[in-house]
């Protein structure tokens, strides 16, 4: 069978600390780089970022890398610049905080032809990005069910399976002939948005194991974790004013529990210590137990907290 020509769009803005050890397991794939082009979409970066990658464009020799442009800055908006300036068949979506196993490309493509799906993903591994207690709990709340919920290209999986969303996706490009670009709107669930769409067409989405990276949070410190999941919980409810409603329990249930406080709390707390410390013992590191419980309620009181303002915002603005 030829091999597929294979677009990765890789939407970035300030991240000269990741960008370099991205792009260097991008361009180290064993798939064939004859077949394969890497479209850096950049957000209008205010640090080293751009000249970084410029100087895997002017160092390009077994490779093709392009360096675009993103007015815009939002990651919809980079994702439909690259596709609409991609060569290949097949759009893989891949994030500049992530460094990706060598046969991610093969596997995403071997898995998408074989599989007969319309989208396919692996595993994402958290990672700390910096070596601190804060740091190193970040990372592991957001691959524990307790702190990811039921996202399973977090908290991994030992089959395929049938999903509603995945990290980053690998599309056949003709699937977006069919249901449209991403939505420009949805600034932070673009991807969330686009397979509902994807599964509303009659769009299938698997999850495969054997498909891995490693991924850095955005956020290293507990204030920065905070305001993260925050925004994010905003951008569960808010999009409500566009019609857009998640098909996924998970997404509403940090809501639910801000919600209902004073009844749940003595419960969340039991749960909260009990994996805190199943994990401190996981991890041979008992100070973890004292700082997961704080790691837990800083994403799940935060995203709450940010759904209940994406609620109200969406009521003033009606």
């Amino acid at each position: 069978m030829a091999q597929r020509f294979v677009s990765i769009i890789i939407p970035c803005r300030d991240e000269e600390r990741y960008i370099a050890e991205c792009l260097e397991s991008v361009l180290n794939q064993d798939y064939p780089k004859d077949n394969l082009e890497v479209l850096v979409v950049d957000g209008r970066s205010t640090d080293k970022t751009r000249e970084i990658v410029k100087n895997y464009t002017l160092n390009a020799k077994s490779y093709t890398l392009y360096l675009l442009d993103n007015p815009k800055i939002i990651t919809p908006a980079a994702m439909n610049i690259g596709i609409k300036a991609a060569k290949g068949e097949i759009i893989i979506k891949m994030d500049a905080h992530s460094v990706y196993e060598r046969d991610y490309v093969s596997k995403c493509v071997e898995h998408l032809i074989d599989s007969g799906a319309d989208n396919v993903g692996g595993v994402l591994k958290a990672v700390p990005s910096k070596n601190t207690l804060a740091a190193r709990t970040i990372a592991i709340s957001l691959s524990h069910f307790f702190g990811a919920g039921g996202s399973y290209f977090r908290t991994g999986t030992d089959r395929p399976m049938e999903v509603d969303t995945v990290a980053f996706g690998c599309y056949w490009k003709k699937a977006f002939d069919k249901i449209g670009l991403y939505d420009e709107r949805m600034a932070k669930i673009e991807d969330l948005e686009l397979n509902l769409r994807l599964r509303k067409a009659g769009g299938k989405i698997i999850l495969f194991p054997d498909i891995k990276a490693s991924y850095y949070p955005s956020s290293d410190n507990l204030k920065d974790f905070l305001n993260h999941n925050f925004i994010d919980g905003i951008w569960t409810t808010y999009p409500l004013r566009f019609g857009f409603v998640s098909g996924s329990l998970r997404h509403y249930i940090p809501l639910i529990f801000v919600l209902t406080l004073s009844l749940s709390i003595w419960l969340y707390i039991l749960l909260s210590l009990f994996f805190s410390l199943q994990i401190a013992f996981r991890e041979k590191d008992f100070g973890l137990f004292f700082v997961m419980p704080l790691v837990f309620a800083i994403r799940h009181i935060g995203y709450g907290f940010g759904s209940l303002v994406g609620l109200v915002k969406l009521l003033i603005n009606k």
